[in-house]
């Protein structure tokens, strides 16, 4: 799991490596805030960060509290359900929402469970096609209809089929663009109201996508998703194909919200649970002669 982690900051280690040619022991406050904002810590979090140091060369070890610190709300608590478990994946198009669907799905049938996907983004048709050819590939049922129809029946269908078949997740999609923020708030929250009307605490998980790549810009966007219904948890994905890992301190302070995967590469085995102690060691190791 390192490997895949720290392999994932490697972009956000070159980007460093352009200010800082050399590994220290130990920097001054200047020159850690030239390498935090290199890798998209946002600017005020930084400074937090920094005026809670008092020392005028700052070790690793100390670096470390303070960047653990900041991921205090990363841990996660599943909470009591009857199966099958409900999750609910949001967020905008372009994110990797439909790939970490199957990543998801493919983690869970490897760990033995039955796992059954409903097809809620009936905004775009493409997502429907793309969700169906996963499945397939997977060798995993989906409840889908066609674009346009109701994404809420579709929610209520899968539901309803996992539990008379006895299946042990759910993992139902969603659209992530509609005409207006309002449509989409009430899509959302009608899609919340369904789920739990076909069984009793669903979704059991609301969990949203964030795009690695657009770095500090994802948290506006998380907190508008957070205000329609609610989010649960964050996935955020692409974090290898980005300079920006520093951005996922930035999103856990800024949100409180877990982090609960992050997506590595494009194959299944590249969703890997979040580490906090594990992603600062990672980002350390760029900067910090060892």
């Amino acid at each position: 799991m390192f490997s895949f982690i720290k392999n994932s900051l490697s972009k956000t280690a070159e980007a460093i490596k352009a200010i800082v040619p050399k590994k220290q022991l130990s920097f001054s406050k200047e020159e850690l805030e030239e390498i935090l904002l290199e890798a998209d810590v946002e600017y005020s979090l930084v400074e937090i960060i920094l005026n809670e140091i008092y020392q005028s060369k700052i070790t690793r070890d100390i670096l470390r509290s303070k960047l653990l610190a900041t991921l205090a709300y990363t841990s996660y608590k599943e909470p009591e359900f009857k199966a099958p478990f409900v999750e609910l994946i949001i967020g905008v198009n372009g994110a990797g929402k439909t790939t970490t669907i199957s990543k998801l799905a493919s983690k869970y049938k490897n760990e033995g469970k039955k796992v059954l996907l409903g097809a809620g983004d009936t905004f775009r048709a493409a997502a429907i096609e793309q969700l169906t050819l996963w499945a397939k590939k997977l060798n995993i049922p989906i409840v889908a209809s066609k674009q346009g129809h109701d994404s809420s029946a579709v929610a209520y269908d899968a539901i309803d089929s996992a539990k008379a078949k006895g299946y042990d997740h759910v993992i139902i999609d969603t659209a992530g663009r509609l005409h207006t923020q309002t449509n989409l708030a009430n899509e959302l929250k009608k899609i919340h109201r369904i789920c739990e009307k076909a069984h009793s605490g669903a979704p059991h998980r609301t969990i949203l996508i964030l795009d690695g790549t657009q770095g500090n810009s994802a948290i506006a966007q998380a907190k508008a998703f957070h205000e329609m219904v609610g989010i649960d948890g964050i996935i955020i994905t692409k974090l290898d194909g980005t300079a920006k890992g520093g951005s996922v301190f930035s999103i856990a302070y800024a949100l409180e919200l877990p982090i609960l995967y992050v997506g590595t590469g494009e194959q299944p085995e590249n969703l890997v649970p979040f580490d906090k102690y594990e992603f600062v060691d990672g980002l350390l190791d760029a900067i910090y002669e060892e």
